[in-house]
């Protein structure tokens, strides 16, 4: 795991005194809200619904014990006892006092985590697999390919105000679990015809008011040869890029109106002038920042745990949890863990500092120390011994947080919506609690299968709504909440974004209307389809029929 250099270290503390005499001067009257608006957005400090927010910067979603514990302090002492995890793989707190965020900047310090670059029109918190260095089907850890960004990307004095805030997601399989596609910059690691490890490069993805699938600008990267790429695009989209207009001044925004073809020509001349020179990694960087990811000191095991097997033979809740919760890992012996943040009726990716706390236990007894954020709204323990998943699963039962619902009809993201966003325009936990509560028979969830639905308040998609199976996108009709549905959304190697199904429904309507659409997909589904497979044979006219006709 990454341990901050001094660098690091200077950076956050100055950045920290340096925003404790802003908030003083703002709290005394000396500067206005307008003023200090600036100032907050460069520290992650979000002025919402009924409080300020903030939004603490998780780097590729990697936590150690320490670092968890430290979040559920912050909670308990200076928010309402919780912590929520977004899809960025950060988390947020909703309520803090101003007079008290510069001293949860320290203590965050004091375990080496930030705020920096949460929000702003800066290179925001890049994005991971939340496998990273554990999935089977990994080519590479995408971990040394976030570091090294972030380490170039942290002030950079260049790219500190972008035309728009700007988002980075690398994933090191071929199968995409950081939604790459809907990225300004998507990185996959891939290996050529000859072995060589490289990445393909994607921009102008996004979502929000104008959703775009990111397209490949380049399809092999040669791996010294990173930075100084994505400091051409970097550089093409800051001269190009809109600043007349807010809603148009993302990168993808840019790509659609000069055409791929003219964008990768800028980006290329650009690269010709700048590869080679200093703005490379120097040599021998990444193998360095590549020893902080080394695996962890792995027993020797059998491939699968005998233990293990007979444990779920004799016990079918425990067999229940592991076929939704396990995910295959590439050390014999071991297993990835998913922790739904999910239960049912709960807000989605909402964690008490007791939770938190006792995730940072079980990190430090099962997992060599280490938790991972999904941009899913989950939790992860990336390395457990298969012989040791029986015990965990029944702590985690213990603690509420055993929910056998990984990928199904209740595993939904939401953001935070009207409940705490002043931009939303509808709720957004309401509906997903409603939705969960519906579907509680976890034997009926499992016999729907995966499907991913995604809720969000507003047209700024933070609940990624355009890329769910069935996604839920709030609007405000004549100060009434009505939600539109799009279905066929996919964030992953399959990218897609949904299509409306038709006119919106209204709030007390859209369980219903969700039960609808499910009870559509299982009239007509074909042996081992999944929600989105059906979708995609049968298209939208028979859901949009048997919705309507219902309504």
């Amino acid at each position: 795991m990454y341990r901050y250099d001094e660098f690091d270290h200077t950076i956050v503390a100055e950045r920290v005194a340096q925003f404790r005499d802003q908030v003083g001067r703002r709290l005394s009257g000396e500067m206005t809200e307008d003023e200090f608006r600036p100032l907050r957005l460069m520290n992650g400090l979000y002025l919402q619904l009924h409080a300020y927010m903030l939004r603490v910067a998780v780097p590729y979603g990697t936590l150690s014990s320490r670092q968890m514990r430290q979040l559920a302090h912050i909670a308990r002492r200076y928010d309402k006892g919780y912590g929520h995890f977004t899809t960025r793989q950060n988390i947020q707190y909703n309520w803090p006092a101003l007079k008290d965020v510069p001293d949860i900047l320290m203590d965050l310090a004091d375990v080496e985590m930030h705020a920096l670059q949460t929000s702003g029109n800066c290179i925001r918190n890049v994005t991971a697999d939340q496998y990273a260095g554990a999935a089977a089907d990994e080519i590479e850890d995408p971990r040394i390919c976030a570091e090294v960004i972030r380490q170039w990307s942290s002030l950079h004095p260049e790219f500190s105000f972008l035309p728009r805030k700007f988002k980075v997601a690398v994933t090191g399989a071929p199968a995409d679990r950081a939604a790459i596609a809907v990225h300004d910059i998507g990185i996959r690691i891939v290996r050529a015809d000859d072995g060589e490890i490289g990445y393909e490069v994607l921009v102008g993805g996004g979502q929000g008011r104008t959703p775009m699938i990111g397209k490949t600008i380049r399809a092999f990267l040669p791996k010294p040869y990173l930075l100084s790429y994505m400091e051409a695009i970097l550089r093409v989209y800051n001269e190009y890029g809109r600043r007349d207009n807010m809603f148009k001044a993302r990168i993808k925004i840019l790509v659609h109106e000069v055409g791929i073809e003219e964008f990768r020509r800028r980006v290329e001349e650009e690269w010709e002038a700048i590869r080679g020179t200093p703005v490379e990694l120097p040599e021998g960087e990444m193998q360095r920042i590549a020893g902080y990811f080394a695996p962890p000191p792995f027993a020797p095991l059998p491939f699968v745990s005998a233990e293990f097997e007979r444990q779920k033979q004799a016990d079918p809740a425990f067999a229940l949890w592991a076929r939704a919760s396990l995910h295959p890992h590439k050390q014999p012996g071991y297993a990835i863990v998913n922790i739904s943040l999910k239960p049912i009726g709960g807000v989605p990716g909402d964690a008490s500092a007791e939770e938190i706390d006792a995730v940072a236990d079980l990190a430090q007894r099962y997992s060599f120390d280490e938790v991972r954020v999904t941009h899913e709204q989950n939790l992860t323990l990336p390395h457990v011994r298969q012989d040791a998943l029986y015990a965990l699963w029944r702590e985690l039962d213990t603690l509420g947080l055993g929910t056998p619902n990984i990928n199904t009809v209740t595993d939904i993201i939401a953001c935070p919506g009207l409940d705490y966003c002043n931009l939303a325009n509808a709720r957004s936990i309401t509906i997903a609690q409603g939705i969960s509560e519906r579907f509680a028979d976890i034997g009926r969830a499992h016999d729907v299968g995966e499907l991913k639905i995604k809720i969000s308040g507003c047209i700024n998609a933070c609940g990624h709504h355009h890329v769910g199976h069935i996604g839920i996108l709030g609007v405000d009709k004549k100060g009434e909440e009505f939600y539109q549905l799009t279905l066929g959304g996919d964030a992953t190697e399959t990218a897609a974004l949904g299509q409306l199904v038709g006119p919106a429904f209204p709030y007390d309507g859209v369980v219903d209307a969700v039960e609808n659409l499910v009870e559509t997909y299982l009239d007509l589904r074909q042996q081992g389809e999944r929600f989105l497979d059906t979708y995609r044979r049968v298209g939208l006219e028979p859901f949009k029929e048997k919705l309507y006709v219902a309504h």
